[in-house]
């Protein structure tokens, strides 16, 4: 049977952050299932940087279909989770059912991959407290209020929680965060 990981994301997404994990997870051989408040198609965005602007500007980007309504999602059927980032954490940390499934992972000490505004997600269900990550640099003091170290790099591993800042991370998040599987849960 395929190892499975499930991506928790809904509309605001951002695209690399949802698209890149996927394919290459699947590419590493994991069963890649995409779970978002409602069995819908999925509004993504892309997030750049313009010169001259203080922050990064939002265009549409690409569209993709949720596998699973979260409600549907049975956690000890996935061996890990990844958390993209984008504008959906903001809105989805309120979604109880997410909740529920994203401790689930942490009481089981299963792999967690979250990136970018990501951590807003971990943050809510307590399980940032005491531990290292990185997310989007301007989330620092969210990090730190949630009990967090806070370090602004590439990639923090700390036990089975891999975080990293944003998609220009990638190669070095996911190459942390295959480490992480290929020991707690190899591909069979």
């Amino acid at each position: 049977m395929t190892a499975k990981v499930l991506i928790v994301t809904g509309d605001a997404a951002e695209s690399l952050e949802v698209l890149y994990p996927y394919q290459r997870l699947r590419e590493e051989g994991y069963e890649v299932h995409i779970a978002a408040p409602a069995r819908k198609k999925l509004q993504f965005v892309v997030h750049d940087f313009e010169p001259g602007f203080d922050t990064y500007t939002e265009k549409p980007g690409y569209t993709w279909p949720a596998d699973l309504a979260f409600s549907e999602v049975d956690p000890g059927q996935y061996v890990a989770v990844v958390i993209p980032g984008g504008r959906a954490p903001e809105y989805l940390r309120n979604d109880p059912e997410l909740r529920k499934i994203l401790k689930a992972f942490f009481d089981a000490d299963k792999p967690v991959a979250q990136i970018c505004h990501g951590p807003l997600l971990t943050a809510a269900i307590g399980s940032l407290d005491g531990r290292r990550v990185t997310a989007y640099p301007a989330l620092e003091l969210d990090m730190q209020a949630a009990g967090a170290s806070f370090q602004d790099t590439e990639a923090v591993v700390d036990g089975t929680l891999v975080s990293s800042r944003a998609w220009p991370d990638h190669p070095e998040w996911m190459r942390e965060f295959l480490k992480v599987l290929r020991t707690k849960a190899p591909v069979s």
